[in-house]
């Protein structure tokens, strides 16, 4: 059973070229032209067609909505993206300008949204650090760099500090240990012992020896780790973290090691919030837009498999008018 959890976390944890758990794929019959047209026609018409807009935008891939796009600029001498936003209203906006971006260039916004300002909005970061795949990690410092000019992990190490900036610096580089078919048992049972003696063994926690094990080693290995690790100690690894590591940093490990043990469960987690009411928009917004063509399908049975409900009742339940309509289409189906 374990080798087909890794199986199946290698695939909801795959880039983009992965599209086992995607609810949005390519169109068939895609045209570019004909989808820019249409899309001029519902923003000119009076008071905006909205629902021509919401089926265009969210029934095709990224790489064709940049497509239309470019055909759109091309056809209208404006961008698509600021015409939106002049003919959008909040959340709908949020949601067709984040399907507009390129995966890495919608993420760097985000992180940029999270560490500008006053305060910063650790949440968004640990949710979009914690569960990237090394490319994809790559890809956002690069759109980062290229959108804001500025280094991505600088303006964390500016915005950030502690072992909280360490973590974040950590799963920024976008180094970790690729899955190999190698397993590797001695040093599974290292990585165990270390993470047991740099926490509950000792008095006080070696937060930079579980920062380099979690950040550095494949996803597959540390699960055997996470395994391996309960005949050292008599707590699993997330009871380790909230025993062991301070308020301000615990949550932080837990939706990593979350991430790791299954990153389906994790957004699965986020988005039952939306059954008590505290799930903010911008939350759920940007999980359904980033995971749609990642891995939404697995969420959505981890969602159903938690709370019992779909995840298309509880969108139903919670948002309402055009707003809904985006999501609904994103989320591809009842469960």
């Amino acid at each position: 059973m374990a080798q087909i959890h890794d199986i199946l976390s290698e695939v909801c944890l795959g880039g983009h070229e992965t599209a086992a758990g995607a609810t949005v794929k390519p169109f068939a019959n895609f045209n570019a032209d004909s989808d820019a047209a249409e899309l001029e026609r519902a923003i000119k018409t009076k008071g905006v067609d909205e629902h021509a807009i919401i089926n265009v935008l969210t029934k095709r891939s990224n790489a064709q909505r940049q497509d239309v796009a470019f055909a759109y600029e091309r056809r209208a001498k404006k961008k698509l993206e600021d015409v939106l936003h002049s003919a959008l209203s909040e959340p709908l906006e949020s949601v067709m300008l984040g399907l507009l971006k390129t995966p890495p260039k919608y993420d760097a916004a985000e992180v940029k949204k999270a560490i500008k300002g006053l305060g910063t909005n650790e949440a968004t970061l640990i949710e979009i650090m914690c569960s990237r795949t090394n490319k994809e990690t790559q890809d956002l410092c690069k759109a980062y760099q290229e959108v804001y000019k500025k280094e991505m992990r600088k303006d964390i190490e500016g915005d950030t500090s502690g072992d909280f900036c360490k973590l974040l610096c950590a799963l920024a580089k976008g180094s970790r240990s690729e899955a190999t078919n190698v397993i590797d048992m001695d040093l599974i049972d290292v990585d165990a012992r270390d993470l047991y003696e740099a926490g509950v063994k000792r008095k006080g926690t070696d937060v930079g020896k579980w920062i380099t094990i979690m950040t550095e080693r494949s996803i597959p290995h540390l699960n055997k780790v996470f395994g391996r690790y309960k005949s050292y100690s008599s707590y699993d690894m997330i009871e380790s973290i909230n025993k062991e590591v301070t308020k301000d940093l615990r949550n932080n490990f837990v939706g990593l090691v979350q991430c790791i043990q299954n990153t389906p469960e994790f957004f699965a987690d986020k988005l039952s919030q939306m059954l008590s009411g505290d799930l903010k928009k911008d939350v759920l917004t940007r999980i359904m837009v980033s995971r749609c063509e990642i891995d939404l399908l697995c969420i959505r049975k981890e969602f159903k498999k938690k709370t019992g409900k779909s995840l298309q009742q509880c969108i139903i339940a919670s948002t309402k008018g055009d707003y809904q309509k985006a999501l609904l289409s994103l989320c591809g189906g009842d469960d």
